[in-house]
């Protein structure tokens, strides 16, 4: 093997992705794969596991190395399930990837509809990070395995988006508890980091950065755009060294707790 296979092949090893059939899951799911790794995908919907599914086994040498599952990751019951299913087919499972998030709405702080707030909180931190870290690390705890965790920060982990009151919540909470189970869980072997997507396009915020019949940035894309030194939106390609990076024990073997913005400069951004 070669110096870079070496260092960042995942042969043999297991990864969860629990929200892998979103845009960002996918390509992580795809970094992943082409680096040797068997991959779990797990979404709510059918239909998107289909389309991912179809995706990843158009990959060369995919083979048997891809499954999908309809799992809700915030329900306990169903998260146990599909790790006992993943550990049955592959043997053991050594990644999880919590992927599961998003926002709904966007109002004043007095407008706020609890319903929505909660469901939002739910979807980002309780799918989103608890229930899976719960389950996967006392299943690598119970089997002596090192295992690796890569939660989804954000930009709004660092500095509030206005309007997103519950996205920001979540998010702040999931830097926090990426660094609090990362001291938690280091005595056992088991790694958990973070991922800090900056401004993407994609199917929740396109019509919100763009104008969906002008093509032009919407008011709120031109101020992302603004305050982004590198004057453009993301690719979601970009996020897949950083995936690697932090997945691959050779790599990033005696690095926990962090989390890293794929940004292109947002947090940087000075006046």
């Amino acid at each position: 093997m070669s110096y870079l296979e070496t260092m960042f092949s995942l042969e043999g090893k297991t990864a969860i992705i629990s929200g892998g059939a979103g845009a960002i899951g996918l390509v992580m799911s795809e970094a992943l794969l082409q680096a040797g790794a068997n991959i779990v995908v797990w979404s709510r919907s059918q239909e998107s596991i289909d389309s991912a599914l179809d995706h990843l086994l158009s990959i060369n040498n995919a083979g048997e190395r891809v499954r999908g599952d309809r799992i809700d990751a915030g329900d306990e019951a169903q998260v146990k399930n599909g790790l006992a299913a993943a550990a049955q087919q592959f043997g053991s499972v050594e990644l999880l990837i919590n992927g599961v998030g998003g926002n709904i709405g966007k109002s004043s702080f007095i407008e706020t509809d609890m319903e929505t707030f909660q469901k939002v909180l739910h979807m980002n931190l309780v799918a989103g990070l608890m229930v899976p870290t719960k389950i996967l690390c006392s299943y690598w705890i119970e089997n002596n395995l090192q295992g690796s965790i890569i939660n989804i920060t954000s930009m709004a982990s660092y500095n509030p988006l206005s309007g997103v009151w519950a996205y920001d919540a979540a998010k702040s909470a999931t830097l926090n508890l990426t660094m609090a189970s990362a001291n938690e869980f280091a005595s056992h072997g088991i790694r958990v980091n973070a991922i800090a997507p900056g401004f993407f396009l994609g199917k929740q915020n396109k019509a919100l950065l763009v104008d969906q019949e002008t093509g032009e940035y919407t008011e709120r894309g031109k101020a992302v755009i603004a305050h982004t030194p590198y004057g453009r939106f993301g690719d979601v390609a970009e996020l897949a060294g950083a995936t690697l990076f932090l997945a691959s024990e050779k790599a990033s073997g005696f690095v926990t707790g962090v989390s890293i913005p794929v940004d292109g400069g947002y947090l940087v951004h000075n006046i």
